[in-house]
């Protein structure tokens, strides 16, 4: 963010105007002039004047002097605040503000102690008797309360810190080139499940854009280099946070009220709050911006050449102790809590302290690459061209291949060079021109410098321009599946989706998206994760949130009493990524629609949840069950009214990530229950174990359940579901649990939840349950129906981690056969592994002489046999067949190699 040209007017009060950083920076600097909407002069004019200001009550406190620079952005600040306040402000004060600022000298002078200090001391500076202007009490609190110091300051840190965020890459570019730095530690990609740094992601692919092209780094390993992700991430969270309270406060308006107390309300110390981080960030940049200097300079061959560089650094850099030691002020003064814009006025002098640092760093870099002769450089100049004989003499002693800069740092170090280079060259006898380029190049680095403007768009030039070069980036929330990854999935939808036909279920697709009101209201709470659509010419479209509103929906349009099927496909939620949740991910569904015996499909569906979960071998789990109606039942004992029980149900719901006692603070605080109430719920959620063992004590004599029509209903379904699932030797999976409470609208009977018990936490992979009402939500005709979907992002979770623990090799292809031709003939690859593809093998070919190369393939690629053809095979006409795993080959004639490979593969 460098400052506009100088000499320009910033005009404050107009309509839709607003103060920046760099403005009041650069009227910081005597670089703008200050101006007044007269419209907003106008309408300050037609304020009421408010009752005048009492010395003895609140007359000057302590007086509160800042630098030149500083007193200059206060003004700056106050002037707008005065401008933009809704108190009862007469224009001739803020006029005076405006006059001040267009003094030439004596801003320091200013005191910012207090209302009636201030405006002494401005009257004073522009020779006006101080009795020409009475300050009113409202105008006093629009002082007080502005806290124009503190703003101004932050603003000034605003400006300065927000540049130096592209400097500080592009000079670390320019190390590392100089360092011949391994930037490995540049190979960061977005995980998508929020368990990445955007910002050091975002870092390393700016660096990386930087480098693109480099024949020099990959060789020296150093952690200050490997550290810039991390860092310079933290450097720019840092910025973010304090350019986000800067622009607020700049043009936020000053309320008044009349019962208001003077005083800044907190803002200095909120001020302190966002620049320590700052300055703990920059503390971490100047001792990676000092240790890649010194790496830079080891790397200086000549030995006397490197003695004096690095002499002339320690003298004249500032030394990692004093920064420590300032560094170690500003703390201090943080933690004393007596002045808090002291603090902001000491980080400030400590960023112009890392402005020299990055310069020296910068200055050792271009120092380093200049004196390199084995680094190309740049076009000879002009006056050099017209010396054909010199330029033909260059051309002759370089035989030695030059070795080329990155693209974007290539372009950095030349405009840095047209710049600083020009006015003294870099030779071993003249050391003293780094001393002269990092003075000159700290002095660029600030923003009141018309050559950052330059600098900084062209960092950004290169960053943004040709995206070929900038590793793409997915999604927060979303993945990409590697050959590895795929494999796993495919042979895990082929087990489920044989699960699914052996029980007769049919295949559906639908739409990824449907109409928004075919969503909405389906889902309670869990609404608000919709993924909403743009309008596409009248039709409000939203992503689909599940299968099974989807599936509800089809039954209803197409007027379907009774189907069993099953689909597998991505569905979508505007969700928080985290470990194991994502915004998209796959569902895997089967559901049973019509009307049937009681539990008849309730029944069918659980067992088929145990047959996938057996069947993929994942591990152990349990299978936790309730009852709708049940737990409604349980609602009404214990006295919950019948319209919160959605919404106590989705408290209820969190019991397995959350203890009661906050569940309990919950009901209470925020659901409206009396705590006598949510204790009872309490007493029931807590019951949990053998389905046959539970359902004994809710229907044994006195239960209260059995006093609920509901509940009756439930636990006489749960019984025969029960007996059924015993008989079909799966009921030692499920778990009657009463504090299950999906949170889903749309159930009303069975429900139930697949938790994974093993060491990887991935929490619930399945869920499902009966929901006889959704259909008739769309067509009035009741259809019930009952599912199951199993959470298959997170199967894959557990079945990659149990691959990884078991040292398996995971297979991506599934090839039985390398044709291995020694050689590049083409024509004898396809007609030989044209044969084995219409025998129905499995096979790939690969064309090259090195018998190791197609060894190492098949290996990698875990392909159990091989087909040798050499010249010497395809004149004698036998072939070698060898098996890669026993190592062992044999001949076998050309023409029935296709049937041994058939015979030794089973294929009929």
């Amino acid at each position: 963010m460098a400052s506009p040209p100088p000499n320009y007017s910033v005009s404050v009060g107009g309509k839709g105007s607003s103060l920046s950083p760099a403005a009041v920076y650069a009227i910081s600097q005597g670089l703008a002039s200050v101006t007044i909407d007269p419209a907003a002069l106008e309408k300050l004019s037609l304020t009421k004047r408010t009752s005048p200001l009492n010395p003895k009550r609140d007359g000057p406190s302590n007086s509160r002097l800042l630098t030149l620079e500083e007193s200059r952005a206060a003004l700056a600040v106050l002037l707008n605040k005065f401008v933009l306040s809704d108190a009862a402000v007469r224009p001739s004060i803020p006029s005076l503000i405006a006059d001040t600022l267009a003094l030439p000298s004596g801003h320091e002078s200013v005191d910012f102690g207090s209302a009636l200090g201030f405006l002494n001391s401005i009257f004073q500076l522009n020779s006006k008797n101080v009795g020409e202007i009475e300050l009113g009490r409202e105008e006093a609190g629009v002082f007080e309360t502005s806290c124009a110091a503190s703003v101004g300051v932050c603003a000034m840190l605003d400006c300065c810190s927000s540049a130096l965020v592209k400097v500080a890459d592009a000079v670390a570019a320019l190390s590392c080139e100089a360092a011949r730095a391994d930037v490995s530690a540049f190979d960061l990609f977005g995980s998508g499940d929020g368990f990445s740094i955007k910002d050091e992601t975002d870092v390393a692919s700016d660096m990386k854009v930087l480098l693109f092209g480099s024949k020099l780094v990959g060789q020296n390993e150093s952690g200050s280099f490997n550290e810039i992700p991390t860092v310079s991430a933290s450097f720019r969270e840092a910025v973010r946070t304090l350019h986000g309270r800067t622009r607020v406060e700049l043009n936020s308006t000053v309320k008044f009220k009349k019962s208001m107390v003077f005083g800044n309300h907190g803002k200095e110390k909120a001020f302190a709050g966002s620049v320590l981080p700052l300055a703990m960030s920059m503390q971490s940049m100047i001792e990676s911006s000092l240790d890649r200097s010194k790496s830079t300079i080891n790397m200086i061959s000549d030995n006397s050449l490197r003695l004096r560089v690095a002499e002339a650094f320690l003298k004249a850099c500032p030394s990692l102790d004093g920064v420590r030691d300032q560094f170690h002020s500003i703390t201090e003064k943080a933690a004393s809590k007596i002045d808090y814009l002291l603090t902001l006025h000491y980080v400030y002098e400590y960023l112009v302290k890392f402005r020299e640092v990055l310069a020296w760093e910068a200055a050792v870099a271009l120092f380093a690459l200049e004196i390199d002769d084995s680094i190309e450089k740049p076009q000879v100049d002009q006056a050099s061209k017209l010396n054909g004989d010199v330029a033909k003499g260059e051309k002759k002693t370089d035989k030695k291949k030059k070795k080329a800069l990155g693209k974007g740092t290539s372009s950095i170090r030349q405009l840095l060079r047209d710049s600083i280079l020009c006015k003294s060259d870099p030779s071993s006898e003249n050391v003293v021109v780094l001393v002269e380029w990092a003075c000159d190049l700290a002095k660029y680095f600030d923003p009141k410098d018309t050559r950052l403007d330059n600098l900084l768009i062209k960092v950004k030039e290169i960053v943004e321009s040709n995206e070929v070069r900038r590793l793409p980036k997915i999604p927060k929330g979303t993945r990409d599946f590697g050959k590895e990854q795929m494999a796993i999935r495919e042979r895990a939808f082929s087990i489920i989706t044989g699960v699914f036909k052996m029980h007769g279920a049919v295949a559906l697709d639908t739409p990824v998206f449907e109409l928004r009101e075919t969503l909405m209201g389906k889902y309670g709470e869990d609404s608000k994760l919709i993924y909403d659509l743009a309008d596409q010419g009248g039709e409000l479209c939203s992503l689909r949130y599940d299968l099974t509103v989807p599936f509800a929906r089809y039954l209803a349009m197409n007027n379907i009493n009774a189907l069993k099927r099953y689909q597998i496909a991505k569905v979508y939620r505007r969700d928080n990524p985290s470990k194991g949740r994502y915004r998209e991910f796959y569902q895997c569904d089967f559901d049973i629609a019509g009307h049937y015996e009681t539990m008849e499909p309730d029944f069918e569906v659980i067992k088929v949840l145990t047959e996938l979960l057996d069947q993929l071998d994942i591990g152990s789990y349990e299978i936790k069950l309730n009852h709708r109606k049940l737990l409604d039942g349980m609602l009404e004992i214990c006295g919950v009214p019948s319209e919160k029980f959605r919404t106590v149900c989705s408290s209820i719901d969190k019991l397995d990530k959350q203890p009661f006692e906050q569940i309990k603070k919950e009901l209470v605080d925020e659901k409206g229950l009396a705590v006598e109430t949510a204790d009872k719920i309490g007493a029931f959620v807590k019951k949990r174990g053998p389905p046959l063992k539970i359902l004994s004590e809710l229907k044994k004599e006195g239960s209260q359940f059995l006093e609920n029509a509901g509940s009756v209903l439930a636990l006489n379904d749960l019984d025969i579901l029960f007996k059924a699932l015993e008989k079909a030797k799966c009921l030692d999976r499920v778990v009657f649990d009463l504090s299950l409470a999906r949170g889903l609208d749309y159930y009303t009977g069975v429900i139930y939840e697949a938790v994974f018990k093993g060491s990887t936490q991935v929490g619930s992979i399945a869920a499902g349950g009966r929901y006889d009402n959704l259909v008739g939500m769309f067509s009035g005709k009741q259809v019930p129906a009952v599912g199951v979907s199993l959470g298959i992002e997170r199967v894959f979770t557990i079945m990659e981690q149990l691959e990884k623990d078991r040292n398996q090799v995971i297979r991506a292809t599934e090839t039985q056969v390398l044709v291995a031709i020694l050689g590049k003939d083409l024509t004898l690859a396809a007609e030989i592994v044209g044969q084995l593809w219409d025998a129905k093998i499995k096979a790939e070919f690969g064309l090259t002489k090195r018998v190791m190369n197609h060894i190492n393939r098949a290996k990698q690629s875990g392909i159990p046999w091989m087909v040798l053809v050499g010249e010497s095979e395809v004149s004698s006409g036998i072939f070698k067949l060898k098996s890669i795993e026993a190592n062992q080959e044999e001949e076998i004639p050309r023409e029935k190699i296709v049937d041994e490979l058939q015979r030794r593969l089973g294929i009929v």
